[in-house]
């Protein structure tokens, strides 16, 4: 059963990331184009139903497994406790800060929300990488 907990989070963890590079080369593709704004939302609401699911599938599926490490999961003394704590800390920066953008895009300009794009972009990496950290601790 826990493999398929495991498989789970990987795969919305794979689909959050992937569909920002996605979004990010769609974005491009319609500005080049010419596209006119609903176009551009058109695509940003496609990618928020599928990301904000990805995202709560996630973290439903990290809290699972959090529950399944109990005391490990806990300790900020031991390299997992660190590297979980990373982890955490990324996915709530990435969390909040596309939060941030979709509430704030309509009024931002292009660059600004490319930046944040990026950003989020940068951090779901992290998040990845410290993931791999918590691998490589014992998960």
């Amino acid at each position: 059963m826990y493999d398929w907990v495991r498989l789970l989070h990987l795969l919305a963890a794979a689909i959050w990331t992937g569909g920002l590079v996605v979004l990010g080369g769609s974005v491009m593709a319609l500005r080049r184009t010419g596209a006119e704004r609903e176009q551009f939302q058109a695509v940003a609401r496609a990618y928020g139903r599928v990301a904000w699911t990805a995202m709560g599938l996630a973290v439903f599926t990290g809290i699972w497994q959090l529950l399944r490490f109990g005391e490990a999961a806990s300790n900020p003394a031991s390299e997992f406790g660190r590297a979980l704590l990373v982890k955490l800390l990324a996915v709530g920066t990435a969390a909040a800060l596309t939060l941030w953008h979709q509430m704030t895009a309509g009024s931002m300009d292009p660059r600004a929300r490319g930046i944040i794009q990026g950003l989020i972009l940068v951090v779901s990496v992290g998040i990845f990488a410290a993931a791999v950290w918590l691998g490589n601790a014992g998960f």
